[in-house]
């Protein structure tokens, strides 16, 4: 039976979006619909950074996991898809091969059969370990590829209660569709306010630092002439050190690299949830940014990680101060960064209910980034590390000129070159980072009351891969890693949570809070 709250927000969820402004010319390209399901008014060719991701070495999937406050209806998501998410292009087009353009594939608007996109699995009522089952879903859905006759999505709908919520939605997108922060972008114009279902998520900006006016003339320029050069000496210097990468400069060997061929191996994707209070505590108390202590704690857990590993794995008391880790170890993290202007969440909803326009695509550039892998005696130091280093990576255009890099290699020498180029430079460092702003209030995907959200990939020549996602008062710290290299996945992100609660003692300790 339904409890009283569940059917008040499955009524509002069966309430679509409305979406009766329309255009002519799209309920023109409804009408001419070939025989074969296929739309003929909209055909346009994939990005360059598109078709990379359908080399076999870098077949990248992005993951979404969504829990929900209660039951989902399968049949309310269906209704609301067909509102929403299809109305985006991406998400209602097939990727074929472009007969005139050789080697090149393009976008046909097709008829979306939601019956094979939304997957609905029988579920025993008695499942003895919920959580372990939903990783074992996930894994091995990692194992598989969606069929290319359709649009490359699907979603999974788990009527599965679990410690933090009573089901979870599994969204699994290909990257040929976007870049990851404009696919969750797009996932969250899909959702609603749930204390007004006609609103959009609100999500933070960065605001901009009011320029002081205390100085004079001659220190205002002297002060934008060193900008400038410190911007060219950043640039020179990434620009060398990606050339360099991609050429012979590898990771010192540690235990989170995998082995060649680990981009084929699927992901054991775990997740937990602290309080983003803790985090902002430290951020507001050390001056620095939410992404600065992020990275500053995945440096710290990831030295306790490694460290322990180094010592054998020894679970003796006090083993995992003592210090085990060889000498300057170089590990870094490859961003992949989309450097064209991300649609806002309102520009992209007004793209899936008015027809409106809203810019999409990959144009993807890389930044290398290095991480601090030591014991430190203050914890507080991995949080000041993290700092330099994201504030030097600001003051360069690596992202730019890497990007443009891959595209000259993209004309010059072919798609197989560019990707080939691509996975040597993903394969000569060690994992990936994110960070992903999430909405500050609660929200309901078509009503159905959102509990966290939890992004991740797999395909990716990483064997490790570490996402935060902020969403309301939480920060969910996912860890995608091929088990193979990274037997427990569990403990790295116990380590990370850790080095977050050492951090944040250490703030107060010192009186800084």
């Amino acid at each position: 039976m339904e409890s009283a709250n569940e059917l008040k927000w499955r009524k509002q969820a069966l309430k679509p979006i409305d979406t009766t402004r329309r255009s002519s010319s799209s309920k023109s390209e409804e009408e001419e619909e070939n025989k074969n399901g296929q739309k003929t008014g909209e055909e346009e060719p994939l990005s360059p950074s598109s078709r990379l991701f359908h080399e076999p070495n870098f077949n990248v999937y992005v993951i979404a996991i969504m829990g929900c406050k209660t039951r989902i209806y399968p049949d309310v998501v269906k209704a609301n898809l067909g509102h929403t998410l299809l109305r985006h292009p991406r998400f209602s087009s097939l990727q074929v091969m472009d007969e005139r353009n050789k080697g090149g594939m393009k976008w046909v608007r097709t008829q979306v059969d939601l019956e094979k996109h939304v997957i609905v699995p029988k579920l025993d009522p008695n499942i003895y370990s919920p959580e372990k089952f939903l990783e074992d879903y996930i894994y091995n859905l990692s194992k598989t590829s969606i069929d290319e006759s359709q649009p490359l999505w699907d979603l999974h709908l788990l009527n599965l209660r679990t410690s933090e919520s009573e089901a979870v939605g599994v969204f699994r997108i290909h990257h040929s569709l976007g870049d990851g922060t404009s696919l969750m972008s797009l996932l969250l114009a899909c959702t609603r306010q749930m204390n007004d279902p006609l609103a959009l998520p609100t999500v933070p900006i960065k605001k901009k630092q009011e320029k002081k006016n205390d100085h004079t003339w001659f220190w205002r320029i002297t002060s934008m002439f060193w900008s400038t050069f410190q911007v060219f000496l950043n640039t020179v210097v990434d620009v060398f050190m990606f050339t360099a990468t991609t050429l012979f400069l590898k990771d010192t060997q540690n235990p989170l690299k995998g082995p060649p061929g680990v981009e084929f191996t699927p992901r054991r994707i775990v997740y937990r949830t602290v309080s983003l209070d803790d985090i902002k505590l430290v951020k507001n108390a050390m001056n620095t940014t939410i992404n600065d202590v992020a990275l500053g704690i995945t440096q710290a857990g990831l030295s306790r990680y490694i460290n322990r590993i180094y010592g054998g794995n020894n679970k003796a008391e006090g083993a995992i101060e003592i210090d085990n880790l060889p000498n300057k170890i170089r590990l870094r993290s490859t961003l992949l960064i989309n450097i064209r202007p991300s649609a806002g969440i309102q520009a992209l909803a007004d793209m899936m209910e008015k027809d409106g326009e809203a810019k999409w695509g990959n144009w993807i550039g890389y930044v290398l980034l290095p991480f601090t892998i030591a014991r430190r005696d203050d914890p507080l130091d991995y949080v000041r590390d993290a700092k330099a280093t994201i504030d030097r990576k600001k003051r360069s255009l690596e992202a730019i000129f890497t990007f443009s890099i891959s595209e000259l290699a993209l004309k010059l020498f072919g798609v197989k070159t560019a990707s080939a180029l691509s996975h040597r430079i993903l394969s000569h460092t060690t994992m990936c980072f994110s960070n992903l702003v999430g909405p500050l209030e609660e929200i309901g995907f078509y009503g159905h009351p959102m509990a966290f959200l939890a992004p991740s990939s797999y395909g990716q020549p990483h064997a490790l891969m570490i996402n935060f996602q902020s969403y309301m008062d939480k920060m969910t710290i996912v860890v995608s890693a091929d088990e193979g290299t990274v037997p427990n996945p569990h403990q790295l992100c116990d380590d990370i949570v850790e080095s977050l609660r050492l951090i944040k003692h250490a703030v107060v300790t010192k009186g800084l809070a």
